[in-house]
């Protein structure tokens, strides 16, 4: 059966030149991409240059997609390749391991869109890494974007100060923000009991004073009725189904404090009609939405929320997007 013509089917733009057998070409790709991640993997414990060593076949195949190359003095890497600080490296291995893991359960899937349950049809194995990936993000609003917000640290630096972590799955994002607020509490919710049953041995594995002001609570979004209540709130946007963002985010405008800041992750938009297809595919297969940065920066405006900026995390990772509820 020829692939639908129907103009209900986004246009995905023209598409890469893979060359006269396109799918051989994706095909050897999967292996390419299983070449990147078990390099990166290896190379978390040991020198990238001692990696790309012991398996020339290997490293040949990063040389053929322009990764590596051989200079006068050794190898030269792609900075996408390249190590950067080790949590970071840790993550985005993570990451790409839950991403093939996903790819896999798709193309084994007998049903098309979105399989029953949505995260919950994925494995523990799935769920640890996408959570675990997560802590990246975590580190990076701790770190990075919460500095930049008028009026956060200050917030909460002080002793009591609350933190909701929206979509909390096995709670590692929420860990990194209670280790980076050592004064607040962090308030992790989640729809999927088995993604926290997982986060509590995270938890149980964590440093005890950082686990401590730590709770995961089986909750929705929709559901959160606190009103001034939180000094930040953290909602990583594309893992809620459409219907459920819209009800949640007034709710969670309604649950900050006035002068308290929302962050949410959004995917940001790709330059490729790959990538972007490939984006939407996976976002509402799991579950979520298709809403990208542009669009949900015009959502927080329309709540009445202001101070509105975006701020990038990690090369192809998703764009933060934060907004404040103006003080009285």
């Amino acid at each position: 059966m020829p692939a639908s013509t129907d103009p209900a089917v986004p246009s995905t733009g023209p598409a890469l030149p893979l060359g006269e057998n396109p799918v051989a070409v994706l095909e050897a790709s999967v292996w390419a991409m299983a070449a990147v991640v078990s390099v990166q993997r290896q190379a978390l414990t040991e020198p990238l240059a001692d990696v790309l060593l012991r398996d020339p076949w290997r490293t040949e195949v990063l040389e053929s997609v322009g990764l590596v190359h051989r200079g006068p003095d050794g190898f030269v890497v792609h900075p996408s390749l390249d190590r950067p600080d080790a949590a970071t490296a840790h993550s985005s291995v993570e990451a790409k391991l839950s991403s093939l893991r996903q790819a896999v359960s798709a193309a084994a899937s007998e049903e098309a869109g979105t399989p029953e349950g949505g995260w919950g049809a994925q494995s523990d194995e799935v769920l640890l890494g996408q959570g675990r990936a997560s802590a990246a993000t975590g580190r990076a609003l701790a770190g990075k974007i919460v500095p930049r917000l008028a009026g956060c640290a200050e917030r909460l630096a002080v002793e009591g100060s609350r933190v909701l972590d929206v979509g909390t799955g096995v709670g590692a994002l929420a860990l990194a923000l209670a280790e980076g607020f050592p004064q607040a509490r962090v308030e992790g919710i989640d729809v999927l009991e088995r993604a926290l049953r997982l986060g509590r041995g995270e938890l149980a594995a964590a440093d005890p004073a950082v686990a401590a002001r730590v709770s995961l609570i089986l909750r929705d979004a929709v559901d959160v009725s606190e009103k001034e209540a939180y000094d930040l709130v953290w909602l990583p946007a594309p893992f809620l189904p459409e219907e459920a963002l819209r009800t949640a985010l007034p709710r969670l405008v309604e649950a900050l404090a006035p002068g308290a800041w929302l962050v949410t992750g959004t995917n940001p938009l790709a330059e490729d009609a790959l990538r972007r297809s490939v984006g939407r595919w996976t976002a509402v297969r799991g579950g979520g939405n298709s809403f990208d940065t542009a669009r949900m920066t015009e959502e927080l405006a329309s709540l009445g929320l202001v101070g509105t900026d975006t701020f990038p995390t990690v090369p192809g990772g998703p764009v933060l997007v934060a907004a404040r509820r103006p003080e009285r």
